[in-house]
């Protein structure tokens, strides 16, 4: 079969033609890429950026392209409606699958190639997910750390909302609409694609991780920094940090050198101008609450992480937590359940799809901040149910993320929207 790809991400194998850097984020595609063509699929993956001139090239049996759009991938741009015909018609696809419905190039091509058959997969839904992106701060402390940038770009987190909504409307609502196949892997992602299109083909088909995480040992209890969460980002308030900082008190009454550790760059960094400067409206927020608190020395931003990083924070913490407002099933869990990490996760979205509460991990809601800190505080205690979780969570990761099982599945949702009228 021959397929087109189209990606929001630069693939690593082709960033370095484009001298772009080699992406941190996505692997999960690049692996599943890999093995598509290994099963003996005609591959092609493009995606599109304003700053780059038009590309293409064969790399390891996977063709590449680069579209050099008019607009940032955020806003439809009909320039790239006669680049996605011709690259169709070159091509010949059996089937387009778009990852993403957050991002308007893809829509592009929706809107020049309807006769083609396409398949969108369902990654986060930036319409649903606005109504939960204050992750419940009040108007009033987003208002009172406002910084000059926010006020400058307006970027604020109630500016950042607004923007999720209009991409709701005036993207992803049109890909629900226009489209007719759709693959998710949660009970929520089928229920908003449903409710968006009665009439929608909805394919399950569950997501592989990146390389590493199939390689790499497992958890072990003797090697861990005991009393050390890891969080896996925090850039904005849908993530959940503030939270986290809400139930550490109540953690560090029990366990006063607890310590989290949270991947990526720190939004709180003041130490110079140009810092200050960068600074935004949820940075702001949280160093404020750090210094309040008291928590300054307890929680340590990693900088950013490749593969190997990440998999050396997961293993050395005692546990990890997913403490976020709204996700669909987020990597970061299974990666954690994978390699045998015991998990704690809020309630909400896709998550219950992938912790089963007392066996493979332990839930709350997100806004029970006491909660939180009891199952931290379960976890630090008692050994033997933090190492239940974590090995518990192991066969069912497995069996989630299986790299043949999934492939497989593709290929057969594939073959059957190809042959379908």
């Amino acid at each position: 079969m021959n397929i087109l790809w189209v990606s929001n991400q630069i693939f690593p194998d082709f960033a370095p033609t484009l001298h772009q850097n080699k992406p941190i984020n996505g692997g999960w595609q690049f692996g599943m890429a890999k093995d598509l063509v290994n099963a003996g699929i005609e591959l092609s993956i493009a995606t599109v950026r304003p700053n780059i001139p038009d590309t293409q090239k064969k790399i390891e049996g996977i063709h590449y392209y680069l579209l050099q759009g008019k607009k940032s991938i955020l806003h439809y741009d009909a320039s790239l409606e006669q680049k996605w015909k011709s690259i169709v018609e070159k091509i010949q696809p059996d089937v387009i699958h778009i990852h993403g419905t957050e991002y308007a190039h893809g829509l592009a091509l929706v809107k020049a190639c309807p006769q083609v058959k396409i398949v969108v997969s369902i990654q986060g839904l930036v319409g649903v997910i606005s109504r939960y992106y204050r992750g419940q701060m009040p108007l009033l402390d987003i208002l009172k750390n406002l910084t000059l940038r926010d006020i400058l770009r307006q970027n604020s987190i109630w500016h950042a909302q607004r923007k999720f909504q209009k991409r709701g409307k005036l993207i992803e609502k049109k890909y629900l609409t226009l489209c007719t196949h759709f693959i998710g892997r949660t009970q929520w992602d089928h229920d908003h694609v449903i409710s968006g299109n009665p009439k929608a083909m909805y394919h399950f088909c569950n997501e592989s991780l990146r390389d590493a995480f199939y390689t790499a040992p497992k958890w072990v209890m003797k090697n861990i920094n005991r009393h050390t969460l890891f969080l896996s980002q925090a850039l904005y308030p849908i993530k959940g940090l503030h939270k986290v900082l809400d139930a550490l008190p109540l953690v560090r009454e029990v366990f006063p050198d607890v310590q989290v550790r949270v991947a990526g760059m720190d939004i709180t960094k003041t130490a110079t101008l140009m810092d200050k400067l960068r600074l935004d409206n949820y940075g702001k927020y949280i160093k404020k609450q750090l210094k309040k608190l008291g928590l300054a020395q307890q929680v340590t931003f990693t900088g950013p992480l490749d593969e190997q990083g990440m998999v050396g924070e997961y293993l050395a913490c005692h546990a990890f937590v997913c403490p976020s407002n709204i996700e669909n099933s987020p990597n970061s869990l299974g990666e954690a359940q994978l390699l045998g990490v015991p998990c704690i996760a809020s309630y909400v979205g896709g998550v219950p799809d992938m912790v089963d509460h007392g066996k493979t991990g332990l839930l709350y809601r997100f806004e029970e901040t006491e909660m939180l800190a009891q199952h931290i505080i379960r976890l630090f205690q008692q050994d033997a149910l933090a190492q239940a979780l974590g090995e518990n969570g192991i066969p069912e990761a497995r069996d989630r993320h299986n790299r043949k099982t999934n492939c497989e599945t593709t290929l057969a949702i594939y073959k059957k929207i190809r042959d379908s009228e």
